[in-house]
């Protein structure tokens, strides 16, 4: 088991193109949702537990080693807005890119020849767990981390909060995070016998209205 491989895909240095995105942080700022450490916790409380419980799930059923096409139209049914769908195969081809480079293997190999134009983040980081040397509740517990971390990490800049109070929001959501790991690492425990459908689908339509109303901005900081 290689732990340091851990540690590199939860780095936010990894240049798997995550600094480009805010996870629906900058449209929740400019609606007013998120203004302040308080609301801020709130929305990553909520994404954690409904879109970051998916992609946790997509990770971990991918991490052991399940057919990544069947879950890529897993990650399709459980992903309404376009734009997110648009944002996600974005960060998988970004992804994709840098893991094949770190740990060469057929399976991302194949991954990519079969979605040249990319595909979902969370199946291309299970994969690249799998291919790592890694379990899927290391997988599970990246995809959970992540879907936090992205848009904690982009009110910094805007709206200048403090680095060390953001620091502070995804350390009380620790325990949150371990939990969603656990029931996505579960889940998809199943998913060789019983298919993709046992995998978590939890909604989040909120999300998905500000996602379609940011790709509508003409002058935006983020991508998504």
């Amino acid at each position: 088991m290689n732990r340091a491989a851990l540690l590199i895909l939860a780095d936010g240095r990894f240049p798997a193109g995550g600094h480009a995105h805010s996870g629906g942080a900058e449209e929740a700022v400019t609606a007013g949702c998120v203004r302040d450490v308080a609301s801020l916790e709130e929305f990553c409380r909520g994404r954690l537990s409904t879109s970051g419980l998916v992609a946790a799930g997509l990770a971990a059923a991918a991490a052991t080693g399940y057919d990544p096409l069947l879950l890529e139209e897993a990650a399709d049914a459980r992903t309404a807005a376009p734009a997110l769908r648009n944002a996600s195969r974005k960060l998988g081809r970004q992804l994709l890119r840098a893991v094949r480079t770190a740990w060469p293997c057929t399976e991302l190999d194949a991954l990519a020849t079969a979605r040249p134009r990319g595909a979902h983040q969370p199946v291309v980081l299970g994969v690249a767990a799998h291919c790592a040397g890694l379990t899927p509740l290391d997988a599970a517990y990246v995809a959970a981390y992540e879907s936090i971390s992205g848009p904690a990490t982009a009110t910094v800049r805007l709206l200048r909060l403090d680095p060390f109070d953001i620091t502070a929001v995804l350390a009380r959501l620790g325990p949150e995070i371990d939990h969603v790991a656990t029931a996505a690492t579960e889940a998809a425990q199943r998913v060789h016998t019983e298919g993709p459908a046992v995998l978590p689908a939890d909604s989040a339509p909120l999300l998905d209205i500000i996602a379609e109303r940011h790709a509508l901005r003409p002058a935006r900081l983020f991508a998504s």
